[in-house]
């Protein structure tokens, strides 16, 4: 998690008319958007998504620690499964894709449950939005000329996952150099296993071709933002605003 002075940076600027607040349970700790506070509720939601979770690692603890793909369990908890799906398909670790599978499965939750219309879940830099209307979305990418970008998350696209991935900020593992890389997907599991992925790629600026091919050659995606120092690649359904 990104920090400065105590207070994570990519949380000072919210949607206007929607409620804030903050979530935090264990590592967990999540910023979320809705049409008022459910803090108790959410509170909640997250210790049942995290409870299976944790149970399954404890049982099988090559999940936590693995850095390829695992084999399909169809025996496992739900959250798990779409963690293995999401590994499988985008040819990383079950882990990587932690932190938008919560996001996604709390948020998807609170809807179910008709407690807000609306909802954006944001954990560890990685999105749930579901807000039914066009979202903007900062990308940080350090001391770069395109640090604070922003980019346009089309209503029609959502809900989906907006998931950024970093080789030199934060504390996720990536074999990357990339300031910044951002995937857009419907599935915010796998846009955060692909960010990962696609970030491991990126270490100097001609990799920027690979990058591209890889992009192209993949399922499931609607948008890629790649930034390394003084370059930037863009693909798909991402504008910038």
């Amino acid at each position: 998690m990104n920090r400065y002075a105590g207070i994570t940076f990519y949380r000072t600027e919210v949607s206007p008319g929607l409620t804030t607040f903050r979530v935090v349970v264990k590592q967990t700790d999540l910023f979320i958007l809705a049409e008022r506070d459910l803090t108790e509720e959410a509170v909640k939601v997250v210790r049942e998504v995290r409870t299976p979770l944790e149970q399954y690692i404890f049982k099988n603890p090559v999940f936590l620690k693995s850095l390829v793909p695992l084999p399909f369990d169809p025996e496992a908890p739900e959250i798990v499964k779409r963690m293995l799906k999401a590994g499988e398909k985008a040819g990383v670790g079950p882990m990587a894709s932690v932190a938008g599978a919560i996001a996604e499965a709390v948020g998807r939750e609170l809807l179910r449950r008709e407690l807000t219309k609306v909802i954006a879940v944001e954990n560890g830099g990685d999105i749930f939005l579901s807000l039914n209307r066009d979202a903007k979305v900062k990308v940080f990418a350090g001391n770069t000329v395109f640090s604070e970008l922003t980019i346009l998350v089309p209503k029609e696209l959502q809900p989906c996952g907006v998931c950024t991935s970093s080789g030199k900020i934060g504390h996720s593992l990536s074999f990357g150099k990339a300031d910044a890389i951002t995937v857009l997907a419907k599935d915010t599991a796998y846009a955060d296993a692909l960010a990962t992925a696609l970030g491991n790629i990126l270490r100097e600026k001609r990799d920027l071709k690979l990058l591209e091919r890889e992009v192209k050659r993949r399922e499931g995606i609607l948008g890629v933002i790649a930034i390394l120092e003084d370059r930037a690649f863009l693909w798909g359904r991402i504008k910038i605003v």
